[in-house]
């Protein structure tokens, strides 16, 4: 995460306004969204990886699947295939990735996305935003949201996307 990071202002539907938004900077112009992306990796045992944030971070030590903002000029598949590769180390093509769904946040608009990974990758955690990563059934990733262990935003996500992810992360 740069101090520097820029997103593009997009309207509800996610179409770029043509003007963009710093980071941390206040304001967010009303009515007006930019794109949070996220990916629940799935090995060929079923298991899903879930990561800790870093103590420094909002959301101290809750569990999630990695996600960020997609930058300036990237697709929500472009910024959740980066963000994954710059939390955990795994890298996968944008065009790999399996569209879950959206959900409308105050102001952003998130994106959830599956990936189903051939093997068992080696990970190389960025202790600046993950201190912990672990390999659990989805049903376990799910129990940790309802009792509270997930980052706050993650349950309304689930809420609304857990049914569809459970059948996209088993390969229905």
């Amino acid at each position: 995460m740069s101090d520097d990071e820029r997103w593009d202002v997009t309207d509800a539907a996610g179409i770029p306004t043509g003007r963009t938004h710093r980071r941390g900077d206040p304001d967010f112009p009303s009515g007006l969204f930019h794109v949070v992306a996220s990916v629940c990796v799935v090995r060929p045992d079923g298991l899903v990886l879930m990561t800790r944030r870093a103590a420094v971070k909002d959301w101290a030590l809750c569990w999630e699947f990695p996600a960020g903002s997609a930058l300036a000029g990237e697709s929500s598949a472009e910024g959740a295939a980066r963000e994954l590769a710059e939390e955990t180390g795994v890298a996968v093509e944008p065009g790999a990735l399996i569209p879950v769904g959206r959900v409308v946040e105050p102001t952003a608009l998130f994106d959830l996305y599956v990936v189903h990974l051939p093997g068992d990758p080696a990970l190389a955690l960025d202790p600046d935003e993950v201190c912990e990563s672990a390999w659990v059934p989805l049903a376990e990733a799910m129990r940790r949201s309802a009792a509270g262990e997930m980052a706050g935003p993650w349950v309304p996500r689930l809420e609304v996307l857990g049914d569809r992810l459970t059948a996209l992360a088993a390969g229905v």
